[in-house]
């Protein structure tokens, strides 16, 4: 068969099979992002029938779908909402990392993989998907929820710190000097610098020059602004992710409205090749020698996640049930982690298996995570005679009874979350 021919008749089998398996698991009331990972480990290296002819489209379709998910993501907040949640929320940032680097970095030591190992371990269990995240928050419905700022910056200090983690972790497996890792360091901090500085300062410009009534003009200004950056991010030793999230951040107003609109029908299908292309990249048979510890480590590391985002949420003054929401819904690793354990498997060879199981693990318990915790730790509070924060966790307070439909746009952009209130101003949470 022709390479072209095989390519399109892969492809739309892929694709067809994405909108059967997404229809099943909304008749089911599942997110389909477990169901799309499955495929892709069924059909992958090692799978039931390898996928050849389009991997490599696979492969750039599933880097445009995190670019997307993250624009999309970054469309709904602007610029003056994330400075504020960086400046309150850095104190979850620094538990974040204490949390769930620390696990991953004991499990190194204790598995004799030495220090480049337990750095590069702490990476993997540390880092939440923002993609994955991203995609589960907008099925869910809960992109106008009180808790997501508070979700959106624990993961954006995540991203950002990569400019600063990734480079240490590639001095230390080349074995650079100091000086040269210092230099790679620089040139990415200035980078995130840069990037921040042209979306806070200059963002209305830029929204203007974007600007356009035709929506097809709209529609490639946009994707082609965020791929550009997001190219030169990752050039830069800096996260793509971080790049795409910044141009959505930059672009206000009717520009992000338009958008929005246009590129959401080509955020869920690149989404959903992503998630193919990350079981496709997975041998299963690597997976059941190393399923026990990397099971181990990704139960103790849901718990230290949720555990994150329910702090993280409490400062925010948020209720119990986004409490709980904002830590089942960060449970998930992904894209960050696959990244991690490539750079490191050429030194330490052991630590490809296991983070890949413990990332599939993970990417398919955090949509469940997401969905389930908060109606888990309600039911646990109400047999607990939990008092009146268990109260508003089993809908006792009428603000919070009904969970609320997803916000448009741009009543998102001016703070309509959902109904939960805040605790009393007076109330200081540490």
């Amino acid at each position: 068969m022709h390479d072209t021919t095989a390519l399109l008749v892969e492809l739309g089998a892929v694709i067809l099979g994405l909108g059967l398996v997404g229809r099943f698991a909304g008749r089911i009331g599942l997110s389909p992002i477990p169901l799309y990972l499955l495929a892709g480990l069924a059909f992958g290296h090692g799978g039931l029938i390898p996928l050849k002819a389009s991997e490599e489209f696979t492969m750039v379709g599933a880097e445009i779908g995190v670019i997307l998910l993250l624009l999309l993501l970054g469309l709904e907040y602007s610029a003056s909402e994330l400075v504020t949640s960086l400046k309150t929320q850095y104190p979850s940032g620094a538990v974040d990392f204490v949390l769930n680097a620390t696990p991953g970095a004991l499990a190194a030591l204790m598995l004799g993989w030495g220090p480049v190992g337990a750095v590069a371990l702490a990476g993997v269990t540390w880092i939440s998907s923002s993609g994955v995240i991203a995609k589960v928050m907008t099925d869910l419905g809960r992109l106008g929820n009180r808790e997501t700022p508070v979700i959106l910056g624990v993961l954006v200090m995540e991203d950002l710190a990569m400019a600063i983690y990734l480079p240490l972790l590639t001095a230390m497996l080349a074995g650079v000097s100091l000086a040269g890792g210092s230099l790679a360091l620089v040139i990415a901090l200035g980078a995130v610098g840069f990037v921040l500085y042209l979306a806070l300062r200059h963002g209305r410009l830029i929204s203007r020059a974007v600007s356009s009534d035709n929506p097809e003009m709209l529609l490639l200004v946009v994707l082609g602004l965020t791929v550009l950056v997001a190219g030169i991010a990752q050039q830069l030793q800096v996260s793509a992710a971080v790049g795409a999230f910044l141009v959505g951040i930059a672009l206000s107003g009717e520009v992000a409205e338009g958008a929005r609109k246009l590129l959401t029908p080509l955020r869920d299908l690149f989404a959903a090749v992503f998630f193919v292309f990350f079981g496709l990249s997975t041998d299963p048979a690597d997976i059941p020698p190393v399923l026990l510890p990397a099971a181990v480590l990704a139960v103790v590391t849901t718990l230290t996640k949720i555990a994150t985002g329910y702090y993280a949420a409490r400062r925010a003054g948020i209720g119990s049930r986004g409490r709980w929401r904002a830590g089942g819904t960060l449970v998930a690793r992904g894209e960050f982690s696959i990244v991690i354990a490539g750079l490191a498997v050429a030194t330490e060879p052991r630590i490809g298996p296991i983070a890949t199981a413990y990332v599939l693990i993970l990417v398919i318990a955090g949509p469940l995570t997401a969905r389930w915790t908060q109606p888990l730790a309600a039911k646990i509070e109400a047999r607990r005679g939990g008092g009146d924060d268990a109260g508003k966790s089993t809908g006792a307070s009428a603000g919070e009874a009904v969970e609320p439909a997803a916000a448009s746009a741009p009543e998102r952009r001016r703070g309509a979350h959902d109904d939960l209130t805040p605790e009393p101003a007076g109330e200081k949470h540490e």
